[in-house]
């Protein structure tokens, strides 16, 4: 008979309760600052005893001249509000402001920062372009857009000096408000028709309309800017030459615009000569005329606000070496209602005996205030110091422009801060750094590795602002292809395969060597 041995086995484990103060920690990190606006807003709204302070200055105050989130004590925080220590149970939420594991999130936390630079070169990360002038009258794009008006209301003014009957001006301001916001009449003139008239109108009323609208489409499409209220770019091209004088390059581009607009895109030079009758030089001219013209009139009408981003850190030039501080135009300002907590603190009544509902309820709401106000400074230093190791770690792209970005993964971040790497995804995403050169994403900094001839690596930012400049150098008769690219890279000693340059190539929006082509 086999005897059953009894065996222990103990298992010990670690975790770590995500409680309510550290979930809202984790999320106000990964807000953008415009999704932080309408948060705080919120809380504005519905917790009495925070405030806005306009007159503070305790966030927007550089990390020197002020502790940080994580550097306050609870007993600081109470004594800032002015609220009794014994008011809360912040202690345990205290520690658990505590770094947090990829482990005690699930698989969907993971993936944040598993998905990142490791996995992808972050192709497509965009940024807001730089400003091409900093002259003393170039207006800021808010105060621009303050002082611009829309399509609709240039297009009326020009209308007022016109003796156009009250019937006809009713049918332009009808076309005027049907055209979208690049100038084109998005309706065909039967629809807008149909849209004016009840179901099942009278032949003869929907002809009459129809010749109305007709015509208050010719006067549209005489107003500025050229070629507003065409049907299709073809039209609108041919509106912009109509006014050209009259030479041989300028009727070969109606020809083109009229009814070889698509050879044109495929850069198809042979057929285009041979359907326009033109030498290659006269296509030539005729083709730098079609690319002179403006394909969405409506564009310099555009409102700037789609446009702007404003950026969560700002870097300066500080004599050799470079300065990074917060915007202070997004730093909130905001205080715990001194008034409300020392109420609160007075009808505490005897220590230690038992409050009432009531009373419980608003020192839940006067703690949830005061962590409000942390975990929104700890964001901010947290971004701070991110910012500050990514500029550390890019000097040479502030020297020397992209195209000397060093490879940088999120981990390499992570582990000089004492962080986690979902910690480190959460803040360079949409966070926007404002530098001398524009205003990118945190997370353009980060890059993948490649390999060079000589044993080190080199960025894939890098590498594809290297394949920008050689397009940029290149023959326009003998376009370079990816594998010409991918050769003249190894000839610098980059290893790049011709499929990774196509990739590249794609992410900077670069045409095939095809259609790149020009005569």
């Amino acid at each position: 008979m086999s005897m059953m041995k009894p065996s222990l086995q103990v298992r010990l484990s670690q975790h770590l309760a995500l409680t309510p103060q550290l979930q809202q920690s984790i999320r106000l990190l990964q807000l953008s600052t415009l999704e932080l606006q309408q948060e705080i807003e919120q809380m504005l709204e519905q917790n009495p005893f925070l405030e806005a302070d306009d007159e503070a200055s305790s966030l927007d105050t550089a990390p020197s001249e002020r502790a940080s989130a994580t550097e306050l004590s609870s007993e600081q925080v109470r004594e800032r509000d002015g609220v009794d220590a014994s008011d809360s149970d912040g202690g345990e939420a205290e520690g658990a402001l505590a770094e947090v594991k990829a482990d005690d999130f699930g698989a969907t936390e993971r993936d944040d920062w598993e998905n990142g630079t490791e996995r992808d070169d972050f192709d497509g990360i965009s940024e807001s372009p730089a400003r091409q002038s900093q002259g003393d009258d170039e207006l800021d794009p808010l105060e621009r857009n303050s002082l611009s008006i829309t399509l609709q209301e240039h297009l009326r003014q020009q209308l007022l000096g016109t003796r156009l009957s009250a019937e006809d001006m009713a049918a332009v301001d009808m076309l005027i408000e049907s055209l979208n916001e690049d100038g084109y009449l998005a309706d065909t003139l039967e629809d807008i028709a149909a849209s004016l008239l009840p179901d099942d109108p009278d032949e003869d009323t929907l002809d009459e309309l129809l010749s109305r609208l007709r015509c208050a489409l010719g006067w549209l499409q005489n107003l500025e800017p050229v070629g507003v209220g065409a049907r299709n770019l073809s039209e609108c091209l041919l509106l912009q030459l109509r006014g050209r004088p009259a030479e041989p390059a300028c009727d070969v581009a109606k020809v083109i615009c009229r009814e070889h607009l698509e050879l044109l895109a495929r850069r198809d030079f042979k057929k285009l000569m041979a359907a326009t009758g033109a030498d290659e030089a006269l296509l030539k001219d005729a083709q730098s005329l079609i690319v002179s013209l403006e394909p969405k009139p409506g564009r310099a009408f555009t409102r700037a606000e789609a446009n702007i981003i404003i950026p969560d850190v700002i870097v300066q030039k500080a004599g050799r070496s470079w300065k990074v501080i917060l915007n202070p135009d997004v730093m909130p300002k905001l205080r715990i209602n001194d008034y409300y907590a020392q109420a609160l603190r007075s009808s505490r009544g005897p220590r230690g005996g038992t409050a009432s509902e009531g009373h419980a309820n608003l020192n839940a709401r006067l703690q949830e205030a005061r962590w409000f106000v942390k975990n929104i400074m700890q964001r901010f230093d947290t971004i701070l110091r991110v910012s500050r190791a990514i500029v550390d770690r890019q000097k040479n792209f502030f020297t020397h422009g992209e195209i000397a970005m060093k490879p940088l993964v999120l981990r390499e971040i992570a582990d000089e801060l004492g962080l986690h790497e979902s910690t480190i995804s959460r803040v360079t995403t949409a966070k926007y750094m404002n530098t001398p050169f524009g205003t990118f994403e945190l997370k353009y900094f980060f890059g993948s590795s490649l390999n060079t001839e000589a044993g080190g690596n080199a960025s894939s930012t890098a590498v594809r602002a290297l394949i920008k400049q050689l397009v940029a150098a290149e023959d326009p008769k003998k376009p370079l292809s990816d594998s010409a690219l991918s050769s003249m890279l190894e000839e610098q000693g980059i290893q790049v395969a011709r499929r990774t340059v196509a990739k590249y190539r794609e992410a900077l929006k670069i045409a095939p060597a095809n259609l790149r082509k020009a005569l």
